[in-house]
């Protein structure tokens, strides 16, 4: 797989629907040609202990952030054409769909690919979590959980696994 856009989300609750930020990064032919990062006012609108303790977010953050709709519509011209690609698919899938259904918006069916489950088929490791595999992929994840280093740790592993 050369051309496909990783991506990652970050929530800021239990809900999948209140993502908070997303990073996107876009393949052509083997090479990143684009990024893409942003904030999100998530809705609900509220933030967990848990989820703030793991990416560092909080509600000071977000509040001033566009909704989803708004960071969207600047995203999706960027994946026409693109399967996406990301690290624990079924948590990323379900947040793009929740989200979508959250704002009454159609889901375009994207398709989706998964770089957790191609590393348990391709690497021996101690586990799979995605600082783990990129580092055996050769790429170096500093600001795990950050959206956009995660994108970028998921495009390094599909472009060495996929």
């Amino acid at each position: 797989m050369t051309d496909f856009a990783a991506i990652d989300f970050e929530t800021a609750n239990g809900r999948r629907s209140s993502v908070c930020s997303v990073g996107i990064v876009i393949v052509k032919n083997g090479e990143i040609v684009d990024r893409f990062y942003s904030l999100i006012r998530p809705r609900p609108n509220y933030y967990t202990e848990w989820t703030t303790s793991i990416h560092g977010l909080d509600h000071y953050d977000t509040d001033y952030e566009e909704n989803f709709p708004e960071v969207w519509a600047r995203i999706s011209n960027r994946l026409e054409g693109l399967p996406l690609v990301a690290h624990n698919k079924p948590f990323d899938e379900s947040c793009l769909k929740a989200v979508f259904l959250e704002y009454g918006l159609e889901y375009p069916g994207y398709e989706f690919h998964c770089t957790l489950a191609a590393s348990r088929r391709c690497l021996k490791l101690p586990n799979h979590q995605l600082h783990t595999v990129a580092a055996a992929c050769g790429y170096d994840l500093d600001n795990h959980h950050h959206a956009l280093a995660d994108a970028e740790a998921c495009a390094a592993i599909a472009l060495k696994l996929l």
